[in-house]
């Protein structure tokens, strides 16, 4: 699906738009939108509405076809809802009943005449992106390993926001962000969809070389040799039990200014889990595969930005590999020496992504980071506190902290892409305590999203840092199985604040 935008000036009447089918909106109680009144020379518009064909209820479609004086082929009315209202809710029922019926249509292309900048406590650029992440997301297909592809998608290929003159600045650019989202949020579903077989690590260091060579990033994998040269036995351990190779990705891209200190992305690349000797059960083992996707989200983000052309530093740090039972593998009360020098006692091999994550954190000390943010599908227990809605977002609690907290939270908000700040505090890590080393790699089933967090923070000291919990939001099961492409958009808007912030 294609998006642009095109001016429509003050002497060029709404009428006079040629289209295969010109979307306007409508309100309930039989309110037209400026744009549908315009179009209502001859009444038929208004007709349709005292016929009851339309209530203007959110969401709800009504097609015309051949109206008098109308040089679109078509005029699909849009109900807004109440019509001094237009929430979030109301336009996103508003955008989904948009994308469904443009999906039935018989033309190729259709214009887009909406009030786009009236959404209460949003901007002109929040409904775009909204537009277009529901747009590709109802095209996406995770068909790729199918011999036999699923339909094609039918209807509009081509939509084009009709804004003002004053406004076309700014829906150009709310638009090339927009696209740029979304061929980072469809990277990221790309990844976590494919099976573990196909997805290795390898696959992932493949995907960042040509992400790198794509858009000029600067890219290094490091192979085992160097991760036991550097000493990263937390996470060497976890790859004790497999046959493939671990890997750990460095990407970046240095938009901003040689002197400035670079935020860092670190992303959680365990391409299957089985739990290792601390066997999963059977049961949806099988969505093991998404325990990448924090890795996936740092692809995808750097895909994003990368097209953006972002003028800020950001390193994307992935440390990956499977977690996989054998005789060679990790054992329950086994400890292991991270690269920061802390011994781990591993009293449950399922709770591996810490301990690849943890020598990740140490490692990333040397880019004297200005924040670091790591995202992970690290526990169930996130599912059991939030459900599928928010991300868990961890920190310490300090003015920086809060700061980068409030930050993130705030670039969540915006995107409809939400996180919730959960406690970090040191009585929790009193759980983590070892008769046999510096700490234990579980804290028992009490807060154990925030026992992980706390074992994360204790290799994240020399720096600013959060942490998030993607286990809830990355995937979906059932029916709707697949991968989210969360929190591609929160890093990404995130990533934009933090270069507006060094413009003021």
């Amino acid at each position: 699906m294609n998006f642009s935008t095109k001016t429509l000036d003050a002497k060029t009447a709404v009428t006079a738009v040629k289209t295969g089918a010109l979307v306007v909106g409508i309100h309930e109680n039989r309110k037209l939108d400026r744009a549908a009144a315009a179009l209502d020379k001859l009444g038929a518009i208004s007709a349709a509405l005292k016929s009851g064909d339309i209530t203007g209820k959110a969401g709800s479609t009504l097609l015309l076809r051949g109206l008098t004086g109308v040089a679109a082929e078509r005029v699909v009315l849009l109900g807004l809802g109440p019509q001094d209202e237009l929430s979030d809710k109301n336009f996103a029922a508003a955008t989904a009943g948009l994308v469904r019926a443009l999906a039935t249509l018989g033309c190729d292309d259709a214009a887009l005449l909406l009030p786009l900048d009236q959404v209460k406590g949003r901007d002109l650029g929040w409904a775009i992106r909204n537009v277009v992440l529901a747009g590709r997301d109802s095209v996406y297909r995770a068909d790729a390993l199918k011999s036999k592809k699923d339909p094609a998608p039918a209807g509009v290929k081509k939509i084009a926001f009709l804004t003002s003159v004053a406004d076309a600045s700014t829906a150009k650019t709310a638009l090339a962000e927009a696209v740029a989202l979304a061929n980072g949020m469809a990277l990221t579903k790309d990844l976590g969809n494919l099976p573990g077989n196909f997805c290795t690590p390898s696959y992932l260091a493949n995907t960042a070389k040509k992400l790198a060579k794509d858009f000029k990033l600067g890219v290094e994998v490091l192979e085992r040799k160097q991760l036991e040269a550097l000493k990263m036995g937390s996470f060497l351990s976890v790859t004790n039990g497999s046959d493939e190779p671990p890997k750990f990705i460095v990407l970046k891209h240095l938009g901003g200014r040689s002197k400035d200190a670079p935020v860092v992305l670190v992303g959680k690349g365990i391409t299957f889990d089985t739990g290792g000797i601390s066997l999963k059960p059977g049961l949806n083992m099988d969505e093991m595969k998404y325990d990448m996707c924090g890795a996936a989200s740092v692809l995808g983000t750097f895909r994003t930005i990368a097209e953006l052309g972002l003028k800020l530093n950001v390193i994307g740090v992935i440390p990956t590999c499977e977690n996989m039972p054998s005789g060679s593998a990790t054992k329950p009360g086994d400890v292991v020496t991270s690269m920061s020098g802390q011994t781990i006692e591993v009293l449950n091999t399922d709770a591996e992504g810490r301990l690849i994550l943890c020598d990740a954190l140490t490692y990333v000390e040397r880019f004297k980071p200005a924040a670091v943010v790591d995202i992970a599908t690290l526990t169930g227990a996130c599912i059991v506190a939030l459900g599928h809605h928010n991300t868990g977002l961890f920190t310490r609690e300090d003015a920086a902290h809060d700061q980068l907290a409030d930050q993130l939270l705030a670039a969540g908000r915006s995107t409809g892409d939400t996180a919730w700040r959960m406690p970090i505090q040191d009585i929790y890590q009193e759980q983590l305590k070892s008769n046999f080393a510096d700490i234990a790699n579980i804290g028992g089933q009490p807060a154990g999203s925030v026992t992980a967090a706390c074992f994360l923070e204790r290799f994240t000291r020399k720096y600013t840092w959060a942490h998030l919990d993607i286990a809830g939001t990355a995937w979906k099961s059932g029916a709707a199985k697949g991968a989210t492409g969360r929190p591609v958009p929160l890093l990404t808007n995130w990533l934009l604040d933090q270069v507006a912030s060094l413009k003021e």
